[in-house]
């Protein structure tokens, strides 16, 4: 097997075709974020990243789209950021995951969502739920799930959208939009999320910010971003920005007004994007891997995700470890744990209303 690594910007029409071809084979691999369109914009903003073309002879059977940053270390593209990480290749081929480490000049590649039936998983890793809402048969038929499993979310949402509307006006939910204000609107909210409950915020990174506006203008049949709002009275509510391929629709930056809270718009906005998005030919959301109550609430069933690190013995895999091994392992064990998990969201809170209060 021979392999050439390239950087996004150098990979022509051909290749980007082969690409979406291997992709389409596999549904395992229908996720936005193994896309080449989203490996190609991350390239424009990420001049580290990277991807290793895997050759059978004069055929192409497989990409490998990360990132190379300094001592040898590899990511997935955009890491921090992407809800599906891994190779898109054929489905009877065999890698050996150290030798295309070696080719690609990594000495430890790290990741968090590795997607499954993937060939770089280690003997050592976890593996994690990635909640999804299944709309292979369309809203109505996710909405009788969701009576049987989460009744009570869905009676309370339903109320509190006719409330909502008692109390401000009609709303009006734009899907799809490519309004570019809209687009700001939602990530101040976002913003002011990150702020509110002690994270860090992503978009004072220029790069995150700048990758997403230029996500919003990418529309073809196999890839794009995906905004839509909801409104009462021409006010904005919620939100959310996400990426989308012809069937599947991953969850990425949702967010609300927090005047509006009392109403739960987040539940509401998930409803209403669903039966969007159902409509539209999408067949399954995917909300993401993490511990959050809306997911939990919503979810018809889960996909899994592995976090874990595959290393060669160079000394930048033993920095690599030294620092990062176990601070991973401890925050592995946080979550793991719904009591120190709430005390860690309760310090972040904190927090977040100390650094709220100082900066006003």
């Amino acid at each position: 097997m021979r392999i050439s690594v390239v950087h996004p910007r150098e990979l022509g029409a051909s290749e980007t075709e082969r690409w979406r071809l291997l992709q389409n084979a596999d549904p395992a691999l229908d996720s936005p974020f193994l896309s080449p369109e989203f490996t190609v914009e991350t390239g424009r903003v990420r001049e580290q990243a990277r991807v290793a073309v895997l050759y059978d002879g004069p055929d192409i059977v497989g990409f490998f789209p990360f990132e190379r940053h300094p001592l040898g270390i590899g990511r997935p593209v955009a890491a921090g950021l992407t809800d599906a990480q891994g190779m898109v290749h054929a489905k009877d081929i065999e890698v050996d995951p150290y030798a295309l480490m070696k080719a690609c000049g990594l000495g430890v590649f790290e990741f968090d969502h590795l997607i499954a039936g993937q060939p770089l998983v280690p003997a050592r890793h976890s593996r994690h739920p990635s909640p999804v809402i299944d709309l292979s048969d369309g809203y109505e038929a996710y909405v009788e799930v969701l009576k049987q499993v989460s009744g009570k979310t869905y009676k309370s949402t339903a109320y509190k959208s006719r409330k909502l509307q008692r109390d401000f006006g009609e709303l009006r939910h734009d899907y799809a939009t490519t309004d570019e204000s809209a687009l700001r609107t939602l990530l101040d909210w976002k913003t002011d999320q990150y702020r509110r409950t002690g994270r860090a915020d992503r978009f004072s990174r220029p790069w995150i910010l700048e990758l997403v506006q230029n996500l919003l203008r990418v529309n073809t049949p196999d890839f794009g971003g995906s905004l839509d709002m909801i409104y009462v009275d021409g006010r904005p509510v919620a939100g959310h920005f996400g990426l989308r391929t012809a069937t599947t629709l991953a969850g990425w930056f949702p967010a609300y007004d927090p005047a509006f809270a009392k109403y739960s718009p987040g539940l509401i906005h998930h409803l209403a994007m669903a039966e969007k998005a159902a409509g539209a030919g999408i067949r399954l959301i995917d909300m993401g891997r993490g511990e959050k109550e809306y997911k939990e609430k919503l979810k018809t069933g889960e996909l899994w995700v592995t976090e874990g690190r595959l290393a060669r013995p160079t000394p930048g895999a033993g920095m690599h470890w030294l620092v990062r091994v176990p601070v991973r392992k401890a925050r592995g064990t946080v979550l793991a744990n719904s009591m120190l998990r709430e005390t860690a969201d309760l310090a972040l809170k904190t927090f977040g209303k100390i650094r709220t209060s100082i900066a006003s």
